[in-house]
């Protein structure tokens, strides 16, 4: 599986999200947009009219990771906004099922969060219904936090259940990730890397999406075959 790119919005000046947007749009294959309501995680950022003026702006799909209480009740309503992927946590949901098949009727990829205190395992029976697994590397809530490296022996055991049962779903990272953790991500067996301080902090977001890109791919080749 090739190399993908999140940006994440999470760090970006949110008084300029078209310009920060744009400046990523020629590199980066996804634009990762945080939704989060205070009460699944201790911050509130932004709802679906912002993804839906985002769509307006930007040809960069969409990739929304609901951090959000019921999110059954709510993923389609992103999907209609415009979001070409809506992610939602195991934790939150009261039918992971249901709520990705809702998602996928409505038109876009399903992806199924776990925690870094939920195992991942117990959800590997159901996998064959996303198209996305997000394993957090920092607790949701916030950016900027230090990236915890004892998830990837989780990203390693996904990859190895989707290697062995011939899936394509790709394995997503988010939090912490950066030139210096990246390539541990990739060779654990991520394939999908949201960034956010390691993209909007940088002085040219464009040339460190490359070169994330760049350490990843590296680390995936050395790797050899998954």
């Amino acid at each position: 599986m090739s190399v993908q790119i999140a940006p994440s919005i999470l760090a970006a000046d949110f008084a300029r999200l078209a310009d920060e947007a744009a400046a990523v749009a020629d590199v980066a294959d996804w634009l990762h947009v945080d939704v989060m309501d205070n009460h699944f995680v201790p911050n509130l950022t932004l709802g679906a009219p912002v993804v839906a003026a985002l769509r307006a702006s930007t040809a960069l799909p969409l990739d929304c990771h609901l951090m959000i209480d019921d999110p059954d009740r709510w993923a389609v309503e992103f999907v209609q906004a415009g979001a070409a992927n809506v992610t939602f946590h195991a934790e939150a949901a009261g039918d992971v099922v249901q709520t990705a098949r809702s998602i996928r009727a409505a038109g876009a990829r399903a992806g199924l969060a776990v925690k870094p205190g939920t195992d991942v395992e117990p959800y590997f029976d159901v996998l064959g219904e996303f198209d996305m697994l997000l394993v957090m590397t920092v607790e949701p809530g916030f950016g900027g936090q230090e990236f915890l490296r004892d998830m990837m022996p989780k990203v390693a055991q996904a990859r190895r259940f989707l290697r062995d049962t011939g899936s394509a779903l790709w394995i997503q990272v988010d939090g912490g990730v950066d030139a210096d953790t990246i390539e541990e991500c990739a060779r654990a067996g991520a394939d999908v890397f949201v960034a956010g301080s390691a993209v909007y902090g940088a002085a040219d977001p464009a040339a460190a999406v490359e070169a994330l890109r760049a350490h990843a791919t590296a680390a995936i080749d050395s790797a050899g075959a998954r």
